[in-house]
């Protein structure tokens, strides 16, 4: 296993034990300053029980770290922690105790880091310790429990429902940054690491390269559209064939490789695919990558060379474009946007539903009864337009101050109903923070903090305008909500960062290091401006280099027109490869005179053929911008060629 893979593990042991540690010593510097109360040498002693218990935990999970069983002592000590906050709980005045919130926020926060299964345990042995304290601790106001149970057990489940999206979203993100967007196959950065992977693993295995036959005059005879369907097609049928048994990816252009376990076949690929191969197998050609690709790439341009070969007849690319499939569930970018919207209005219908069983079955001599139940239904109807609006709020420029103005409304209004519950310690008192972690948990740190210090303050007001709550049952819950948002902020950054990671891989063309055709058209659809230009070039020639030097030449001078392109265009332009020779430009100035300087600059080393669409002129969208710019591209091109012919015929005459 990686060091990599040990470290993030001891990070999350530390992590833990911060997490576990942090409110047994709040407890324990509560114990000191009231030590004139009851049970506080016990107290104590279950307070240096729990430290030594996590210590010891953390202790054994580090020495563990490589083995299948590190988290057995986590576990061990969660179950000790959660005995400890029960024996708390029962010494110090019960669930409305100061210490009696330590169960249910465990509860959130384990909800943000364990598994589904791992976590419906966690609810069921905390439930059952929170039921022991309800039943033999100290009597708590009436509701009290059940308000309390309710509104955090609504916290854990939305925020675990909210990590377990973002970890979905994370997981297909990887997937996509593995996967050609055109094709399906995997892309050269997913092949080559099933490729080490199946090479590592010491069973013999069948590496296949296959070269379209004469595929640039599909392009220059159909367009680049007929062109891409044809990749499609093929991408889709490769997938077929190994589907169980292997894998297909997309190299680049019109290069394909399989790779399928043991010895493999190419009879039924060859009378269905116009196409040239080579074939190398580990263990008899190779047992590195390197080998194996360069034996393969001789015997497939030896393949070339050895046979007629023919482009694709125009029957035969209608029939593959009729038979094209889908590639597979798309992202989009805005997904995770949407999910962090509508939380928070879930988090408040959640908690107006709780408040209003509460008010229904104990409030019934309270004269604010009404004046609580019309802030429910306000927080409840705010929360459900949020919930219906949030694929709306997702695009809209104005979502940020939205938001924040909704957050507001939800904050001040549970603590209305606070004050007019009885203050802080009342059962519905607590409603002002259940809401922080999800907020930390879903929210830019930036954006979320300043809301959760408001949220605090205005808990900390209550507690002193509205009394009912001693000085340190209002510090203990601050804390401890805070414990948990911090975790949740933590976790939330570091899921941020990884989407970032991964958002980039799966949109940057690993070859040249522009963006990739999803990468692209995502980036032309979220920043459409009036004025500005889709530029599509081709270069001239491309097939014949690789054809005579090999992929690896052709990769070269790829890698070279694209950092050529990205200097020879502004800052807020951008470059996309959408495959093969075939590169885009967006450009918010002169479309022009853009085409001009990048001829000049390319043709010290290709030809090369453009064509230009203008939003808002020629196209509304990607797709009908791509096709004017496609078709002007081959006007050019077939100009060119013209005048070549002319020229050759003069020197003839």
């Amino acid at each position: 296993m990686s060091s990599g893979v040990h470290e993030q593990r001891r990070r999350a042991i530390r992590s833990g034990a911060v997490y576990c540690c942090l409110p047994v010593l709040l407890a324990a510097l509560y114990v000191a300053a009231t030590w004139s109360g009851q049970h506080r040498p016990a107290m104590l002693a279950v307070i240096l029980g729990v430290l030594t218990t996590t210590g010891l935990a953390m202790a054994a999970a580090t020495r563990l770290v490589a083995s299948k069983w590190w988290m057995v002592p986590q576990h061990i000590g969660a179950v000790c922690n959660l005995a400890g906050y029960v024996a708390l709980a029962l010494l110090d005045g019960g669930v409305a105790g100061p210490l009696g919130i330590y169960i249910p926020t465990s509860t959130v926060l384990l909800a943000t880091v364990l598994l589904p299964r791992a976590f419906l345990v966690v609810v069921v042995l905390n439930t059952i310790g929170y039921a022991i304290v309800v039943l033999y601790g100290d009597p708590a106001p009436p509701g009290y429990w059940l308000a309390h149970g309710l509104a955090f057990g609504a916290a854990a489940v939305l925020c675990m429902r909210h990590s377990r999206v973002l970890a979905s979203l994370r997981r297909r993100l990887a997937d996509s940054s593995r996967t050609d967007p055109l094709t399906g196959c995997l892309n050269r950065r997913g092949f080559d690491q099933r490729l080490a992977a199946a090479l590592g693993s010491g069973r013999p295995v069948t590496l296949v390269l296959l070269d379209l036959d004469h595929f640039k005059q599909v392009n220059d005879a159909y367009g680049h559209r007929a062109g891409d369907d044809l990749l499609a097609w093929v991408g889709q049928e490769l997938r077929a064939e190994v589907r169980g048994q292997g894998v297909a990816g997309r190299l680049g252009g019109d290069e394909f490789a399989l790779l399928v376990p043991g010895d493999f076949r190419l009879d039924g690929l060859r009378e269905r695919l116009p196409s040239s191969f080579g074939v190398a197998s580990c263990p008899a050609d190779g047992r590195d990558p390197e080998t194996l690709a360069q034996i393969a790439d001789k015997r497939l341009y030896a393949d070339k060379a050895s046979r007629e070969r023919s482009a694709p007849s125009a029957s035969v690319v209608a029939a593959a474009r009729a038979r094209i499939g889908t590639t597979g569930p798309s992202i989009s970018f805005r997904e995770r946007r949407r999910h962090s919207i509508a939380d928070p209005g879930w988090m408040s219908i959640a908690q107006t539903s709780v408040a209003m069983v509460y008010l229904a079955l104990f409030t019934a001599g309270n004269p604010y009864r009404a004046a609580m139940l019309a802030i429910c239904l306000w927080g409840f109807g705010t929360g459900l337009a949020v919930v219906l609006g949030s694929g709306w709020l997702s695009r809209a420029r104005s979502a940020r101050p939205l938001m924040l103005l909704f957050a507001v409304s939800s904050f001040v209004s549970c603590a209305a109903i606070a004050v007019l519950d009885g203050g802080a310690r009342s059962p519905l008192g607590v409603g002002i923070l259940i809401a922080i972690p999800l907020l930390m948990l879903g929210m830019r740190p930036g954006v979320a903090a300043p809301v959760a210090l408001l949220a605090g303050a205005l808990y900390a007001a209550v507690g002193v305008i509205a009394g009912g709550a001693s000085a340190w049952y209002v510090t203990i819950s601050l804390v401890s909500t805070f414990v948990i948002s911090a975790a949740c902020a933590l976790q939330g950054r570091s899921a941020a960062a990884q989407r970032r990671m991964l958002t980039r891989l799966s949109s940057v063309d690993v070859l040249t290091d522009v963006l990739n055709r999803r990468g692209f058209s995502e980036r032309f659809a979220a920043v459409p401006q009036p004025g500005a230009a889709l530029i599509v070039a081709d270069l001239d020639g491309f097939k014949q280099l690789n054809d005579a030097y090999g992929h690896a030449a052709g990769d070269e001078l790829l890698r070279w027109v694209a950092a050529t392109m990205r200097a020879g265009t502004g800052p807020s332009d951008v470059v996309g490869r959408l495959g093969g020779d075939e590169f885009v430009i967006m450009v918010h100035g002169d479309a022009a005179g853009t085409v001009a300087s990048l001829r000049a600059a390319l043709e010290q080393r290709t030809g090369v053929s453009f064509g230009a669409a203008v939003l808002g002129v020629d196209g509304d969208d990607f797709d009908n911008l791509y096709a004017v710019a496609d078709g002007r591209l081959y006007q050019e091109k077939s100009a060119r060629k013209d005048e070549t012919a002319r020229e050759r015929e003069t020197l003839r005459g």
